[in-house]
């Protein structure tokens, strides 16, 4: 469910934007069990907003575009790790114009960039949480959070890892959106986003200040939850 609000758009930054967030999902307050994943970088601000308006936990769900070789910029697809699952999502059209221009040796290609994209993925997830051991999702409230949506293959790759943990309700939220998110609630039982369809050409249109969120800022946001 996108909802539409009365904040006057656009976002002064992604602590702002994770408090009018939090107000779209004031319903999940208090629920038991009820976990917030950001997605890093960007996502993570605005998803630590959201965990502590709803007194809920914190976690992260890491994902990795897998760019077109010729095209780094054009996703192939994306893998997600949450919770210590993995999963991958695919834009098939892309993929198989990437193997039909390949040839034979395009399928090793394949494996190979995705190979590199699992290593750096659980890096990735590794640093993040540094000794903190992954949240258990099974039977819980997860709300899956980034700072906006552009074409959406993220959030799916997200929702695909984590509805692999068999959560007993899945939502997918962010402050805005580029287009439509129709294609979420295959993945979601719920969506929502304050800032629906805006029309922006990007995610950062929909902010004042869209600085880089570092690493530090991630670990440290962890920590605090």
């Amino acid at each position: 469910m996108a909802v539409q609000t009365a904040h006057p758009f656009p976002y002064t930054d992604r602590a702002d934007a994770g408090r009018v967030l939090a107000g779209a999902l004031e319903r999940y307050r208090g629920g038991p069990g009820v976990l917030v994943l950001g997605l890093p970088r960007g996502g993570v601000p605005v998803a630590a907003e959201v965990a502590g308006a709803l007194g809920a936990k914190l976690d992260v769900v890491v994902v990795r575009k897998i760019g077109h070789p010729r095209q780094p910029e054009l996703a192939a697809g994306a893998v997600a790790e949450a919770g210590g699952a993995a999963a991958e999502t695919w834009n098939l059209p892309i993929l198989n114009a990437w193997l039909a221009a390949a040839g034979p040796g395009g399928q090793a290609g394949l494996d190979a960039v995705l190979a590199s994209e699992r290593e750096e993925l659980q890096r990735r997830a590794r640093r993040f949480r540094g000794g903190r051991g992954v949240q258990e999702l099974r039977g819980r409230t997860v709300i899956v959070v980034d700072d906006g949506i552009a074409t959406g293959a993220t959030m799916r790759a997200a929702l695909e890892a984590v509805r692999k943990l068999d959560p007993a309700w899945l939502v997918a939220a962010a402050p805005m959106s580029c287009e439509r998110t129709d294609a979420l609630t295959e993945a979601a039982n719920d969506v929502v986003i304050p800032w629906p369809d805006s029309g922006l050409p990007a995610v950062g249109s929909a902010y004042l200040h869209f600085g880089q969120t570092g690493e530090d800022e991630v670990r440290f946001l962890l920590g605090l939850a």
